[in-house]
């Protein structure tokens, strides 16, 4: 049973008065004796006040410590509930996706093409303007090259690309402007599984990665490598590619075989000087009917973000001359290093021969290597600086005609933004044909889209 507080403090004040008359019961109560108890019954009713506050205080606290755990017991509650429906949704789920694979194993199960397609266009443009050697400045160059892009179902695509070029002519030819239409590429793609696809059509022959990967505002360039001449850019046929993984941190094999018409001769002979790297397409016959073979194999090795080595070797051998008793055949070496966000090292090494009737066989070879390097790398408080990289480049090449060209270009690119850039070289070249211009520059606007 409680005893309120006030009655304990009146007995506790009896006792006290009990107390002081027992102590006193023969002497007369002074003033002083009377003041001395009232302060002490005073005191002591303040402390017992003090207690019921203190008490009360702790009561509150227990009575909301009762109405916290009842509040968690129902959070509780409510948990172990949605944890019930959540388990449930997961179990009708995997049984859902069970039911549909084994759907989707049935032959009865082959999935139709898509209610819409998918079409879209990229590309890029790019305007000149230059000198070369004695001529003068002048806006020599704007081209436009669309790539249309069609997915006609999740593993059947169509792409074309087409360079669409306004270019003032020389001197030379009399001045005045041309405008040429041209289709770089256009293939059909058929993905049989995630590492083989199949593709037919005018395709970008694997001879190196430059065609496939340097083309238009990707080349930090605005003229390609010279060796390049020396190879046929596309082709028609059909191949097979893909890419292998090879372990987890991401190093990749990368293959591709083809065949295609292959050069042919541009007079019907078999003469060194006739030989047409870019012939056989189109409905012009194949003179010596019998396709060129050719293959790439190529190796990813990244190390750890933004650092990687890619070393490639491909080839391509075949008939060219229409009596079928000359051969072509090239082998290229590519290689591209990335040492952080920031550099970047590439080049290939070229090597054909051919057979022909009036010099017999004919040897040609070059190479070429590029260096880019973004100044933000430097890690400067400079906006304009940072926006900068510097390149440069040394490409040579003998055709085995009697022409040896060396050539020395260094530049920048200011980027604008990541795909509107303003390219400036400067080239040297070195060549045994006379009358070619030595000293150039070009500038060039390009943008990716």
């Amino acid at each position: 049973m409680k005893i309120p507080s006030h009655i304990l403090g009146v007995l506790a004040a009896g006792c006290l008065i009990s107390s002081f008359l027992a102590g006193s019961a023969s002497a007369a109560i002074t003033d002083d004796q009377f003041n001395q108890l009232k302060d002490i019954v005073t005191q002591q009713g303040q402390k017992i006040q003090n207690q019921d506050q203190r008490i009360d205080q702790l009561e509150k606290i227990h009575e909301q410590d009762q109405t916290n755990h009842a509040q968690d017991q129902q959070k509780i509650q409510d948990l172990e509930k949605q944890l019930d429906e959540t388990h449930s949704i997961a179990t009708n789920a995997e049984q859902t996706a069970a039911a549909a694979q084994v759907q989707a194993s049935a032959p009865a199960a082959q999935a139709g093409p898509p209610a819409s397609h998918q079409f879209s266009m990229v590309g890029d443009a790019e305007v000149q303007f230059g000198k070369t050697g004695s001529a003068p400045n002048t806006f020599a160059l704007a081209d436009f090259a669309p790539i249309f892009l069609f997915r006609a179902r999740d593993n059947i695509l169509f792409e074309a690309g087409f360079d669409v070029i306004l270019q003032n002519g020389t001197q030379t030819s009399g001045g005045g402007s041309s405008t040429s239409v041209n289709m770089s590429f256009g293939t059909l793609d058929y993905l049989v599984n995630d590492y083989v696809t199949l593709e037919a059509g005018n395709m970008l022959l694997p001879l190196g990665t430059y065609s496939e990967r340097g083309a238009g505002w990707l080349n930090k360039i605005p003229d390609d490598p010279l060796p390049r001449q020396l190879l046929p850019g596309s082709g028609v046929g059909a191949q097979l590619r893909g890419a292998l993984p090879l372990c987890e941190n991401g190093s990749t094999l990368t293959y591709s075989v083809y065949g295609a018409n292959g050069p042919s001769s541009t007079d019907g002979t078999g003469n060194a000087g006739s030989l047409d790297l870019g012939g056989n397409v189109g409905d012009t016959p194949n003179w010596h009917g019998s396709p060129s073979g050719g293959a790439r194999l190529g190796i990813f090795y990244p190390w750890k973000a933004h650092y990687d080595l890619e070393l490639g070797v491909s080839g391509q051998s075949g008939e060219w001359d229409n009596a079928g008793t000359h051969l072509w055949s090239a082998v290229v070496l590519d290689a591209a290093l990335h040492v952080s966000p920031y550099f970047e090292l590439k080049g290939e090494y070229i090597t054909t021969r051919f057979g022909s009737d009036d010099l017999g066989l004919v040897r040609q070879c070059g190479w070429w290597t590029q260096a880019g390097y973004k100044l933000a790398g430097l890690d400067l408080d400079a906006p304009i600086v940072n926006d900068l990289e510097l390149v440069g480049r040394y490409d040579t090449f003998d055709d085995g005609l009697g022409t040896r060209n060396e050539r020395y270009t260094a530049g920048f690119v200011y980027y604008l933004s990541n795909t509107l850039l303003f390219e400036s070289d400067f080239e040297n070249l070195q060549s045994t044909q006379s009358g070619t211009p030595h000293n150039g520059y070009v500038m060039q606007l390009s943008y990716g889209f």
